[in-house]
């Protein structure tokens, strides 16, 4: 996996640049003191994962992350524990407290390794409407029919599948759900939402409707749902 890494401390950039060269899955290919250096060399040539820092000066990692459009995988790397709940919120694979180990490092990266692995496999078999997935739950694997789905909600370490069968609960991250059920049959409508494209029957300012249930749309979400709408040949009507 191609990574870049962003932090205002040269000190903290070479440890990444050498952990990272004892790991056979990541190839870091760029490291940035200023954010707006890593944003531009991000629209030129993109990665497949970030190592970002939160508290530099002018733009934080966080703010950072919600203004790309579409963000790579990133592991957080801080020396401030406080801001754990809202990096997970934004879907982050990891966060690391420096100082951190190898073996800690280690970790982080094959989980994002498996994380793409995984949405690799999902890309290259195209899910049908009759499709079906087994999601775990508890020590089960209930069978969920795709066009069944109506939404996902992440709920604390949860995620919670609603369909027209009922209700699965599931603990995994909602990066991890998003894998399961790809584009352009769902789409993130909120950073605790994923909602089925053929299930819509409106979009307004502040939600997407499936029937007559509100899904709240995040606003870094927006452009996207709007796109994936317009471009989705089920739902094109909606915002023409």
């Amino acid at each position: 996996m191609s990574a870049i890494a962003i932090d205002d401390e040269p000190i903290a950039l070479e440890v990444i640049k050498n952990l990272s060269s004892e790991v056979a899955c990541i190839q870091l290919v760029a490291c940035f003191t200023r954010t707006k250096d890593a944003l531009a060399y991000l629209q030129q040539e993109g990665a497949d994962l970030i190592f970002l820092d939160i508290k530099m000066p002018g733009l934080s990692g966080i703010d950072f992350l919600k203004s790309l459009s579409k963000p790579p995988m990133v592991i957080f790397t801080t020396a401030y524990s406080e801001h754990a709940v809202q990096s997970f919120e934004l879907d982050a694979i990891d966060y690391l407290l420096k100082p951190f180990s190898f073996p800690r490092f280690l970790k982080a990266c094959n989980k994002a390794f498996e994380h793409d692995q995984l949405r690799q496999q999902q890309q290259a078999v195209p899910q049908h409407p009759s499709a079906v997935i087994f999601i775990k739950s508890g020590y089960e694997l209930i069978k969920v029919v795709l066009e069944d789905l109506l939404y996902a909600e992440s709920v604390g370490n949860y995620v919670q599948f609603v369909s027209t069968a009922g209700m699965v609960r599931s603990r995994l991250t909602m990066v991890e759900a998003e894998a399961l059920l790809s584009a352009p049959a769902f789409v993130r409508a909120h950073r605790s939402f994923l909602v089925s494209s053929a299930r819509i029957s409106k979009l307004d300012k502040r939600n997407v409707w499936l029937g007559d249930k509100p899904i709240p749309v995040g606003s870094m979400y927006r452009s996207m749902l709007e796109q994936s709408v317009l471009t989705n040949p089920i739902t094109p009507h909606l915002l023409k």
